[in-house]
């Protein structure tokens, strides 16, 4: 399974409050994303020194929510492994497809959560 991304992802209500401490901490945003699944909006951000961070804006969470955005070339591969493992689909079934990506939250049994996607490439790199 080869891994391309690898990173924290903070899941909240309040993603301009996050997203400005991140920013005093020296990080600049690099990417947002809307209209995932209708209600979120994913930011992704970097720091000059190589670290990166996402947040999602989800505006139905009770409270905030930390992950492991984990990027990999071939999510079928990188599903089953962590399905092999344990892991759930947060959202049963369902696998969400924007057309640049593949993604899905899955949550090990003991609660700790892997935001898995692949991005979708116009190449076969």
């Amino acid at each position: 399974m080869k891994i391309t991304a690898f990173n924290p992802l903070i899941v909240t209500k309040d993603a301009k409050a996050v997203t400005e401490l991140f920013e005093v901490l020296g990080f600049e945003h690099a990417h947002k994303k809307t209209g995932i699944n209708d209600d979120v909006t994913s930011f992704d951000m970097k720091h000059p020194g190589g670290f990166r961070v996402d947040v999602a804006q989800v505006d139905q969470m009770p409270q905030d929510m930390t992950a492991i955005r984990m990027n990999v070339r071939d999510f079928d591969e990188a599903y089953k492994f962590l399905t092999e493992h344990g892991f759930k689909n947060a959202q049963g079934d369902k696998v969400t497809e924007t057309g640049s990506s593949k993604a899905t939250l899955m949550v090990s049994p003991s609660g700790f959560a892997i935001s898995l996607a692949e991005h979708i490439r116009k190449d076969n790199e």
